[in-house]
């Protein structure tokens, strides 16, 4: 299918590995060239290397921390205007206990997952609204719409994002800029999949004994976690001229974990 974005720009924050890659590829597919961003050059520069030489799109990379200024003033000079703005990052850690929290990892949550984005959108929403077409996606979680202790760090932050990004969905909605969120559950990410070998490293288990421990306790339907693709297609197509009347949703993506009807 052709989605009507061949020749967009897009402009992807955290798009060196997991969701924030697989969104990045199913856009290089449908022809958009990519300005890529994560803290890590050398795993960056080999996911735009991969990209490259699979779709043949052009992609500039900068390797930055979208959480602070700097890195912003960075990332902004080299993709002012993009068509397209994909924002998603590593997850801050697990929380068993909320009271352990210090104010240290809440200050950091909060900037990776809540103003760094939001000022973001500041910055490109006015060319968008200019242009008469602009698509914005946050990759957040699950956590944002069905609080759990363990995700707090994740989800408090990307809760209050929603309702920004909903409440600026409704004021560009004419001009035909789209502001979505997608909530994912568990999924197989290089993040996932450096807790659970730590996990079974001290439980003297494997990484999948103890995904599948996961799935039986927080009873997954799917019996699986899911695949960062999952999440990119979905990306891919939110970003897609089909997409058009459609803004200021969160999609859950979880393997019907949660129960709603809405």
């Amino acid at each position: 299918m052709d989605m009507g974005i061949r020749g967009r720009r897009a402009l992807i924050n955290g798009a060196s590995a997991g969701m924030g890659l697989a969104a990045a590829q199913f856009l290089a597919a449908e022809g958009v060239d990519l300005v890529l961003v994560a803290r890590g050059a050398d795993r960056l520069m080999q996911a735009a290397q991969q990209i490259s030489d699979n779709y043949g799109v052009h992609i500039a990379t900068v390797a930055a921390d979208h959480s602070t200024d700097e890195g912003r003033e960075r990332i902004l000079a080299a993709c002012p205007n993009p068509d397209i703005l994909v924002a998603t990052c590593s997850p801050p850690p697990m929380t068993p206990d909320h009271s352990a929290i210090s104010m240290a990892q809440w200050q950091a949550s909060l900037d990776t997952g809540l103003m760094s984005p939001v000022q973001f959108i500041e910055a490109v929403l006015p060319g968008m609204v200019q242009r008469k077409w602009g698509r914005i996606v946050n990759i957040a979680t699950i956590a944002a719409k069905y609080p759990l202790e363990l995700r707090i760090l994740s989800g408090a932050p990307r809760a209050a994002l929603i309702n920004y990004t909903v409440a600026v969905a409704r004021r560009v909605a004419a001009d035909n800029v789209t502001l979505n969120a997608v909530l994912p559950g568990m999924f197989h990410t290089a993040t996932v999949h450096d807790q659970f070998t730590a996990t079974a490293q001290r439980n003297g288990t494997s990484y999948d004994q103890e995904v599948a421990k996961f799935v039986e306790a927080h009873q997954i339907p799917a019996k699986r976690f899911g695949e960062p693709r999952d999440v990119g297609s979905l990306v891919a197509w939110l970003c897609s001229e089909f997409a058009g009347y459609i803004t200021g949703q969160s999609i859950v993506v979880d393997g019907a974990t949660t129960r709603s009807t809405f």
